[in-house]
């Protein structure tokens, strides 16, 4: 066996509970006096049930989290906190207001307790973006890292079919990366492999009855599952072309994610064998090429298959592959420029990995 370097990571998961019930105490544990909750415009009925949860303790709601945390959303959430003497940050939603949650909390060294209602996993990690003048520029840190996380399933019964189908596969990529990732080891390959199962499992069982709890609490699992396996191992290609090309090009995260996914595995697959067999294992596909078995199971669900279907443009793909190559993420197959240009096209026009 390789020698390896495991780092649990220091986060308290409660799953399967009424967040509502248990979201009191839990503040409560972190030292929390007074709360700023954290959502987007969009789900500010879900934030006033957390601060009517949360009662004296509930200092106010910041709602105008975005896509992709541009800078002006991180000071003005940085002035709301300020001017609401804020203790703790609780992020109600998913990938959009868990990020702006970390940027707020690398700033101010707040605990955050996260309550997340979509399956993006990154409620797990201590990765953070932010983007400035067109560019998203990310980070790491112990600050970004939520304290702890309320799994509550029954908060994602309401997620949109097609929404959650490409906030699957956006956990699905955190796990397929951490399989091949520098930091990757036999304990998150486990985490990654099963994180994997689940959500396809769970996808699956969502496609005729979008409101079963048990599918959702399925996909929940694999989220975290997911979630942690990206935590620990950290990133690679995959993740740096879909923060050049959504944060660059604005364009939905969870959508570009599903989209890349297969193409960036496939470009890996010769320098990762032993990853390509866990992720086709895992999608109940052992002996399918795993890039051909992810793209398949995305069409399946009815995900959009190119990045042309989601608004980039076809003069954006030269720009792209300038941009992820010009500061790359480590990768197991080296970072070659006309290499990364083909993968973009193909995903731009949606083909099928060979």
């Amino acid at each position: 066996m390789h020698t390896f370097l495991y780092t649990a990571q220091q986060a308290r998961v409660v799953f399967g509970s009424d967040a509502w019930t248990v979201l009191k105490a839990e503040a409560g544990l972190l030292g929390a006096r007074k709360v700023l909750v954290l959502c987007t415009a969009r789900q500010r009925t879900l934030a006033q049930r957390a601060v009517d949860a949360l009662g004296e303790c509930a200092a106010g709601i910041f709602d105008q989290a975005v896509m992709h945390v541009p800078v002006a959303a991180v000071r003005d959430a940085q002035d709301a906190a300020r001017t609401m003497q804020a203790d703790c940050i609780v992020a109600i939603g998913g990938g959009s207001t868990i990020g702006l949650a970390k940027a707020l909390a690398v700033e101010n060294g707040l605990p955050i307790l996260a309550v997340p209602s979509t399956y993006s996993g990154s409620e797990m990690t201590s990765i953070y973006g932010i983007t400035e003048n067109g560019i998203k520029k990310t980070g790491k840190g112990p600050r970004a890292l939520p304290r702890t996380v309320i799994y509550d399933p029954s908060l994602t019964l309401k997620l949109p079919f097609a929404v959650s189908v490409v906030s699957g596969m956006n956990a699905i990529a955190h796990a397929a990366e951490g399989l091949y990732a520098k930091d990757g080891n036999p304990v998150l390959a486990l985490m990654a492999e099963e994180g994997i199962r689940a959500m396809a499992s769970g996808l699956r069982q969502l496609s005729p009855n979008t409101s079963s709890l048990a599918a959702r609490s399925q996909c929940l699992y694999g989220a975290w599952l997911c979630g942690m396996a990206l935590a620990g191992a950290g990133m690679a290609l995959h993740h740096k072309l879909c923060h050049t090309v959504a944060g660059s090009f604005d364009l939905p995260h969870a959508q570009t994610h599903s989209i890349v996914l297969p193409h960036a595995i496939a470009y890996n697959a010769p320098a990762a064998p032993e990853a390509m067999q866990r992720i086709a294992r895992a999608l109940g596909q052992d002996g399918v090429c795993a890039a051909g078995a992810l793209y398949d199971l995305a069409q399946s669900l009815g995900a959009p298959m190119g990045l042309q279907d989601i608004g980039m443009r076809d003069s954006d793909v030269d720009r792209a592959a300038d941009i992820a190559i010009a500061t790359p993420y480590w990768n197991p197959r080296p970072i070659e420029r006309d290499g990364i240009r083909t993968l973009l096209q193909a995903a731009f026009e949606g083909q099928r990995p060979a």
